[in-house]
């Protein structure tokens, strides 16, 4: 059976469902295809429990989706980016600096929610949608492109005809390798545990980055929990170590992240599993194939720094649209893929590069590096017009 269709999105993600939800709603029939079932509750195996931070410039395109008034219920938002250095001698916060959101907006950083309950939100806008066709547990398995169309075979045995190719199907995008686009990975050694934990302080919609060695320890603001505090982290270590963390029985891992984390929201008690997984950094070599567009992951990877990951993944996704909605007649042509390409690919390689030398900073091991690493911290911060430049060109703002 061949069905046509103006867009195939090939990847259920995050970034895949927001895109089907962004273009269904812009007039486009849609069909999105995922080889797994969506985890919607967090008490299942498999539930992803990371979270995504949505910038402000994201909050624009969720409303025009239809997700936000959705999500936002369940958003903790980001006043406070604060920075804390802990590379003395001993895990202890010898240099805060807080960088808030009030010196250049009137809105929060952004806001954070967990990636399970994304899933089941994103899912279920879907569902109201009658020009969006989501279908799990169907993988992409065949791709031939031509100039006017690309023909895409699934698992279950239909072909799509699409005008426009979507691959937001991850670092190790099959549709990327059909087309022959080539990727640049770089390998950190490092890997990220992933948990929520609850504590007696309020974080305050303060998100904390803590930085030592082997990378940063992240406390995300989330909804209270059981009426207490709550907080995700992320917690990036070189490989032996986080493995070696990741085995630890649950009071011995608490009282290891609490010495992490410098006690700065009291004693930190764990209240989900811990996931675990590698940390890279990636590109392909272009982001456009004939009839088809690459974003997210299938185009860019980077360390879950400063929640650029997923908000570079929606300025993909913004440009396509904008592409889309100015010229619907030319979806997909090799006119609109080019221009695609040369908005996107130069901003993502700039974005790669600067959270490429955070993560090496991060990661500094020797004392004077360390040393260093802070002094730089606190002659950029205590630069005004600096101070500010960053904080803009975090949010993607110009």
């Amino acid at each position: 059976m061949r069905i046509a269709s103006d867009i195939l999105i090939s990847g259920g993600g995050v970034a895949g469902l927001t895109a089907a939800a962004a273009f269904g709603a812009a007039g486009f029939d849609v069909i999105c295809v995922d080889p797994a079932h969506p985890v919607t509750d967090e008490a299942d195996a498999g539930a992803d429990l990371r979270t995504t931070a949505f910038l402000q410039p994201a909050r624009g395109l969720l409303e025009e989706a239809g997700l936000w008034e959705r999500l936002a219920p369940h958003a903790a938002p980001l006043q406070i980016m604060r920075i804390i250095d802990a590379g003395g001698a001993r895990p202890e916060a010898r240099l805060k600096r807080d960088f808030d959101a009030r010196e250049i907006s009137d809105q929060p950083f952004g806001w954070n929610l967990p990636n399970w309950l994304l899933r089941r939100e994103m899912v279920a806008r879907l569902d109201e949608m009658p020009n969006v066709d989501f279908r799990p547990g169907v993988a992409t398995r065949d791709v031939l492109t031509r100039e006017s169309e690309a023909l895409v075979t699934l698992s279950d045995g239909s072909r799509v005809s699409a005008r426009l190719l979507i691959a937001a199907d991850g670092r190790n995008s099959p549709v990327r390798e059909a087309l022959g686009i080539p990727a640049t990975t770089i390998r950190y050694g490092q890997k990220a545990l992933a948990f929520a934990v609850t504590h007696p302080i309020p974080h305050e919609n303060v998100s904390t980055e803590i930085h030592r060695s082997g990378g940063p320890f992240t406390l995300v603001p989330l909804p209270d929990r059981e009426g207490r505090p709550c907080s995700a982290v992320v917690w990036m270590e070189r490989g032996p170590e986080a493995l070696r963390l990741l085995a630890l029985a649950a009071a011995d891992f608490e009282a290891e992240m609490n010495e992490r984390s410098c006690n700065i929201l009291g004693p930190l008690r764990l209240v989900t599993r811990r996931s675990i997984w590698p940390i890279i950094s990636q590109h392909a070599a272009r982001m456009s194939g004939e009839r088809t567009a690459l974003m997210a992951e299938a185009a860019h990877v980077v360390p879950p720094i400063g929640a650029q990951g997923l908000n570079m993944s929606l300025g993909d996704l913004r440009a396509l649209l904008d592409l889309a909605r100015k010229a619907p007649e030319r979806l997909g042509d090799r006119a609109m893929l080019a221009t695609y390409h040369r908005r996107r690919y130069p901003e993502v390689r700039a974005r790669l590069a600067g959270i490429d030398m955070l993560n090496r900073a991060s990661m500094l091991a020797p004392r004077p590096l360390r040393d260093l690493r802070a002094a730089a911290l606190g002659a950029l911060y205590s630069a005004g017009p600096v101070r500010k430049a960053l904080m803009r060109a975090g949010l993607g703002m110009r």
